[in-house]
């Protein structure tokens, strides 16, 4: 597995089937960015307003124009998609065999711009999911916060500091542990403006 972060943002993203899986599918799609569109022909749960549902049987041309697929149906059902999808070079992902699709989606902890991911390699997605939840605890909502200043500060100082050296020093430094205990006690603002001064 090659491990990656994708840009999803207004790429169209297809979901066969609306079940538990699907949905959960549909809610992280939507999180980040993608146009779902939802495959199923049974009346699904409720789905937000700017999720597409086409509501009858999976066909291939359902596949046209997605950026990536995601098989939640019934397994005959997903080995067509994951057929399909092979055919016309769309990666997918089949939730009732990983191992016949592209990718596997990590456990995520997302606090802002700051992301982890856990994987096994689809092996045991408990274990994952409980590497997942001890995570969730240890890296707090502040990390999010300095995520946030840090991109700031970055673009302050590529455009700032002109010695290459110099603006690594600096954001390197900015990247120490102590920032973000200042963080956590003084808030994103002070911390911001510490950084800035010295740049």
């Amino acid at each position: 597995m090659f491990p990656l972060l994708l840009n999803l943002t207004g790429r169209r993203v297809v979901v066969v089937g609306a079940g538990g899986v699907g949905a959960r599918k549909v809610s992280a799609l939507l999180a980040a960015g993608a146009v779902v569109c939802v495959v199923d022909p049974r009346a699904p749960l409720p789905l937000p307003p700017e999720v597409v549902h086409i509501g009858e049987a999976y066909r291939a041309e359902h596949l046209e124009g997605a950026a990536l697929a995601f098989a939640c149906a019934t397994p005959e059902v997903n080995a067509r998609v994951v057929a399909d999808a092979h055919v016309r070079g769309v990666w997918v992902n089949a939730a009732s065999s990983p191992h016949e699709g592209d990718f596997a989606l990590p456990a995520v902890v997302r606090r802002g711009a700051f992301v982890l991911a856990v994987s096994t390699g689809g092996a045991s997605p408990a274990l994952a999911r409980r590497v997942r939840e001890r995570l969730e605890a240890e890296y707090d909502a502040a990390f999010g916060e300095w995520a946030q200043v840090l991109a700031e500060v970055r673009a302050e100082a590529l455009a700032r500091v002109p010695d290459e050296g110099r603006r690594r020093e600096l954001l390197d430094g900015f990247a120490d542990w102590g920032w973000l205990e200042r963080l956590r006690a003084e808030g994103a603002g002070p911390v911001r403006e510490a950084m800035r001064a010295q740049l």
